[in-house]
């Protein structure tokens, strides 16, 4: 067992170092963005964060909007479990794995944009887990770093041993499998909630200190992750052999219309509750939808985001609209822009703007925060797409412990 999996492990990096054209373009490229990225943050490390736009009015920027948005991406996954696994329903279940490995591209990408934001990444060895201080579990960072590592090693573990299963050509042990993807069902929900309590714990900022900002997390991540998933998996289809159902992709978008419905509903009751009080909170959400003292700055974004999540809403939930394929994929470029806006600056900038003096300050994102944010968000798809070289052969029974050599001395290894 022990030599099959060695043979597991350098076929497959073999395997991926073998593509066409068209591959290694894209290769290229990421590793572009990459070393772009890299040469961002070198800078940043050498001057500080001064050379971001984040200051002490806003602390937290363009890094911790990607972070939040990326947790939610990866607790998506579940939206393909359930349906799989707790239904018994095939035509997902065939393509459950392709959402664990989303899930690991998006963790590795949280991971950095948490990294990126510290101001002194010597100190990034405190939040590992056995070996810093972690202050548990008072910390919800704490709390915070365990769930989403433990939901990577499990995500990483399942994917790696379905494939080596596809790769001897064994049938996976069902008990072994079972329990823990659907441990991955309250795991996705606890990384997001968790995520959520960071910003529900801070009792002195008001746009955050919100019961229903859980749910709302959950809410948009059930509708964003499977948004770029259906994205992918038309792609895929596309350039590869693989077989996925027509009805699969359907039913992911027939979710997606309940759980974008349900977002809206509750941003719809906490603006609400906000805009109905007329207490002195509602500054944060006025700055947001209306703008404040002239300042403008996120109101275009704000409606923008509203607008595009209930198009997006209508275009899901009317059966002939989704299963149309223009405005199937029309609506899911709308809802990940809802959602981006909505997790990214639409829920940052308000949070600390304006500030406990009253003071507003207009942050924009630097050359350097989006210069790494874009490495980082190379290092991902580069991850996603090495996993999907692999994964795409040993899933058809086309590279396997007795073909793979075989495949590996052809001039060519295959599409993708």
């Amino acid at each position: 067992m022990l030599r099959n999996f060695w043979q597991f492990i350098t076929d497959t990096l073999r395997l991926i170092t073998r593509g066409n054209r068209y591959y290694y373009a894209w290769i290229g490229f990421l590793l572009l963005l990459i070393a772009i990225g890299t040469g961002a943050y070198i800078g940043q490390v050498n001057d500080g964060l001064i050379v971001t736009r984040m200051r002490d009015q806003v602390s937290w920027g363009f890094y911790i909007g990607n972070f939040t948005f990326l947790v939610g991406v990866a607790a998506a996954a579940i939206m393909l479990v359930i349906p799989a696994y707790v239904y018994d329903w095939e035509p997902i279940k065939e393509i459950t794995i392709l959402g664990e490995m989303l899930a690991i591209s998006a963790l590795i990408m949280c991971l950095g944009f948490v990294m990126v934001d510290i101001g002194r990444p010597d100190r990034f060895w405190h939040i590992i887990p056995l070996v810093g201080r972690l202050n548990w579990p008072q910390s919800m960072l704490a709390w915070d770093v365990i769930v989403l590592n433990l939901y990577l090693l499990l995500n990483w573990f399942v994917v790696t041993y379905l494939l080596f299963c596809a790769y001897t050509d064994r049938h996976y042990v069902k008990k072994l499998v079972l329990p823990l993807v659907l441990l991955s069902i309250p795991m996705a929900v606890s990384i997001h909630t968790v995520t959520a309590y960071l910003y529900n714990g801070l009792a002195a900022r008001p746009f955050w200190n919100s019961a229903i900002l859980a749910p709302r997390f959950l809410a948009s991540a059930f509708c964003s992750g499977p948004a770029i998933l259906l994205i992918l998996l038309q792609v895929l289809r596309k350039t590869t052999k693989l077989s996925i159902k027509d009805e699969a992709i359907f039913k992911i978008a027939e979710l997606m219309a309940y759980t974008m419905g349900f977002n809206l509903f509750l941003t719809a009751a906490e603006a609400f509750k906000e805009l109905y009080s007329g207490t002195e909170h509602m500054v944060y959400f006025q700055y947001l939808l209306f703008g404040l003292k002239g300042h403008t700055t996120l109101v275009p974004f704000a409606w923008a985001s509203i607008l595009c999540g209930l198009a997006a809403f209508i275009l899901f939930l009317v059966p002939r609209f989704r299963t149309n394929w223009t405005l199937l994929n029309l609506g899911c470029v709308l809802i990940y822009a809802s959602v981006y806006i909505e997790k990214g600056m639409g829920l940052i900038i308000p949070g600390l703007t304006p500030d406990a003096l009253g003071e507003i300050y207009v942050y924009r994102p630097s050359y350097t925060e989006v210069a790494v944010a874009a490495g980082i968000f190379a290092i991902g798809f580069l991850v996603f797409t090495l996993m999907l070289k692999a994964a795409v052969p040993m899933m058809l029974g086309e590279f396997t412990l007795t073909r793979g050599r075989k495949r590996l001395d052809a001039p060519e290894a295959g599409p993708v």
